[in-house]
């Protein structure tokens, strides 16, 4: 089992810049990729951002986010991070933590970010 953990969530102003990290424990030894998902109000998840967890660590992005965002990790610290640059109110979402590898997928409950103004 591995659990995840979100943390970093908040309000902005449209422009503004936040982290988000997850905190990872556990068995990861079957972990290939972590990635960020997010839910808009009224909306379907929709994948932001993922990241492979082995020897490489190659990203990949939503088009909506590329250039904004960033993932990166920390595998000595099992962490993941999104930094989240230009935030725009359309950002605004539950972002949540995933873990998957060969038939098995791990979810964190989610933190809220909301840009407004």
């Amino acid at each position: 089992q591995v659990q995840l953990v979100e943390s970093g969530g908040g309000l902005v102003q449209p422009g503004g810049s936040l982290r988000l990290s997850c905190a990872a424990s556990g068995n990861m030894f079957r972990i290939t990729h972590m990635g960020w998902y997010r839910r808009p109000p009224g909306k379907q998840r929709e994948l932001v951002a993922f990241i492979t967890i082995t020897s490489g660590g190659s990203a990949n992005y939503a088009d909506s986010v590329k250039g904004r965002f960033t993932i990166s990790r920390d595998n000595a610290k099992n962490m993941v991070y999104l930094q989240m640059d230009s935030l725009k109110p359309e950002d605004t979402a539950v972002y949540y933590c995933n873990a998957w590898g060969v038939n098995i997928n791990y979810w964190g409950k989610g933190t809220l970010v909301t840009v407004s103004s």
